[in-house]
């Protein structure tokens, strides 16, 4: 953070774990940065609420050693996030520190590195022209950063009409150069460098309009995209017990989404899970563009042992730099794991201002807060009529797998779309864990995006959809009276439409993560095996026994397994598929 400051000081008048009280010696505002003083080192703090001459400040360091009447210097500026060419690639902690520049392996308190790359050099190209009427979040220029052409924007602090007074021509430039000069309507001059600064707790603007989700983001894993497909630009969650596969659900929608960047967020996870993000996703190989997928990714990490002013902040510098890319007309994947520790950072906070407590001591605002935060996604039409969207797909880790706890009710009220992942489906290891009559996307109530689906997959797609939800619900039922009653006691009836939920679940919802193809399944593989699966069901059986049920739907599933595994209209995909067409004629004679 490169902050400037101003002439308010203070001294701490109370220190309670992260939270400390600071007597004013001048005005500050509500979420203004400020600086402790001690010992050599500057403690970031960003005030939280006012109260006359008292301040109350939550530090994003430990404050360990700290003592009364330690001087503290006022900033101006609220906590912000520095943007511009260089984010991609990039590890930073909630404060947007690059953690490839901070020596050690722990973070010592005070220390602060740049989060870009001042040195390294650019090749500017101009698209707007001297004379031509702009205002914030217009386009100046370019440069290209990695495979993205960056864009230069007049920065979002503008306010009003600014003529372009000077325009840099294409030059190799540094972000700390001057690309353009624009005047303001009194004709003052103000500089426009390659980076801009902005608040993270305030939505970042510059478009011309939001609109609603009308476009599927394709993620390659079919419990989401057949069942409850997430648009471009939507919102949604994954809640789930540990061990249940979040992560690891996580990893594979960021490697195969159809989206143009990727931001992480890995929010007050434990430090094990952390470092597992560094070692695999600088491994992981772009489906898209055939390089490595940590050249499109951006991650934002705090671990559970930082305090938790940091966890917080966390969320907010991931979804900033998402909304800043999505200016530039990007599709932008927005991930964090998990919201849980942001949820119980601001409990913890909370409860040190001694505030009314709510449900499990979250606080009474929780859910305002929370809808707050995932209204920032969507998709929007720029000034100059191009969209960008962002799409944000979040994780709650509930306590002993309860899905009716605080976060994840409050989270279910703001966000469209709900995969829950269930115990039972990981312990019998059916991936994803995601519950296929728990879950839902509410998108698929919107009249233009199952028209629009109509399009993208198949006419009459919705209809197709909650034709496989209800052979799921039927086959649900019949596994209970199957259980209750036993093999023999219940009709062949019921033997049957359980395989065909079963059929459904083993060839459409379970997928492996681990294999080449079977990993990535593309929307047309999608719509194809779906009608396959679905003409197989149905059809009536003459079977006469429940065995004969069984032994039939269990070499049927090993065979449309076996074509999930091969490549889409291969030469081996379509004889597996011959033998599940000579399997069912055998059974539909009456000899299966």
């Amino acid at each position: 953070m490169n902050m400037y400051e101003s002439q308010t000081t203070g001294r701490l008048s109370a220190i309670i774990s992260n939270l400390v009280n600071i007597e004013l010696e001048g005005p500050a505002r509500q979420n203004e940065i400020c600086f402790i003083e001690h010992e050599g080192h500057r403690l970031m703090a960003e005030v939280i609420r006012i109260t006359g001459n008292v301040a109350q400040a939550q530090v994003f360091d430990s404050t360990r050693g700290l003592k009364i009447n330690t001087p503290v210097v006022f900033t101006g500026h609220m906590l912000e996030a520095t943007l511009g060419p260089g984010l991609l690639s990039k590890k930073y902690d909630g404060l947007q520190n690059d953690l490839e520049k901070l020596p050690g392996l722990f973070l010592e308190r005070g220390t602060h590195s740049s989060p870009l790359d001042e040195d390294k050099e650019y090749n500017f190209i101009p698209l707007a022209k001297e004379g031509d009427v702009v205002s914030a979040g217009d386009w100046l220029g370019e440069v290209q950063e990695g495979w993205i052409p960056h864009k230069i924007m007049v920065p979002l602090t503008f306010k009003g009409q600014f003529r372009v007074g000077f325009i840099s021509p294409s030059a190799v430039l540094r972000i700390n150069d001057t690309v353009a000069i624009l005047l303001d309507q009194e004709g003052q001059e103000h500089k426009v460098t390659m980076v801009q600064r902005w608040p993270v707790k305030k939505a970042f603007l510059g478009y011309r309009e939001k609109i609603r989700p009308d476009t599927i983001l394709e993620t390659g894993v079919r419990a989401i995209d057949t069942l409850n497909p997430l648009p471009e630009g939507g919102t949604g969650f994954i809640p789930g017990p540990f061990g249940c596969g979040k992560t690891v659900l996580q990893h594979a929608i960021s490697k195969n989404a159809n989206a143009d960047l990727i931001v992480l967020v890995a929010c007050g996870e434990r430090a094990n899970e952390v470092v597992e993000i560094f070692k695999t996703f600088p491994e992981l190989e772009d489906t898209r563009t055939g390089r490595k997928l940590i050249e499109r990714t951006t991650i934002v990490c705090n671990t559970s042992n930082m305090p938790v002013a940091a966890r917080e902040a966390s969320v907010y510098t991931g979804m900033t730099i998402a909304e800043y890319y999505r200016s530039m007309g990007l599709k932008v994947l927005l991930l964090a794991d998990s919201t849980s520790r942001w949820a119980q950072a601001l409990r913890e906070m909370s409860n040190r201002l001694e505030e009314l407590p709510g449900p499990d001591a979250f606080p009474m605002d929780l859910t305002a807060t929370i809808t707050a935060f995932y209204a920032r996604a969507g998709k929007v039409i720029l000034k100059n009529g191009r969209t960008g969207s962002v799409t944000f797909l979040g994780t709650v880790s509930p306590a002993g797998g309860n899905l009716k706890e605080p976060v994840t009710e409050s989270t279910r009220k703001a966000a469209r779309c709900f995969y829950a992942l269930s115990q039972k489906r990981a312990d019998s290891k059916r991936y994803p864990a995601i519950d296929p009559l728990d879950s839902y996307s509410k998108y698929l109530e919107y009249g233009e995006f199952r028209e629009k689906l109509n399009d993208i997959m198949a006419p009459g797609w919705a209809e197709l959809v909650e034709e496989a939800r209800d052979i799921l619900r039927q086959s649900s039922e019949a596994r209970e009276q199957i259980s209750i009653l036993g093999d023999d006691s219940v009709p062949v009836d019921y033997h049957e439409i359980f395989w065909k939920g079963e059929l459904i679940d083993f060839v459409i919802l379970q997928q492996d993560a681990f294999d080449k193809i079977d990993a990535n399944t593309p929307l047309a593989r999608q719509v194809y095996m779906l009608r396959l699966v679905l003409e197989i069901c149905r059809q009536n059986f003459p079977f006469s026994h429940f065995e004969d049920v069984s032994s039939f739907f269990k070499k049927l599933i090993h065979l449309l397994k076996q074509m999930n595994y091969s490549a889409f209209a291969s030469e081996t995909f379509q004889r597996y598929e011959k033998e599940v067409r000579e399997l069912i004629d055998e059974a539909t004679k009456g000899r299966g």
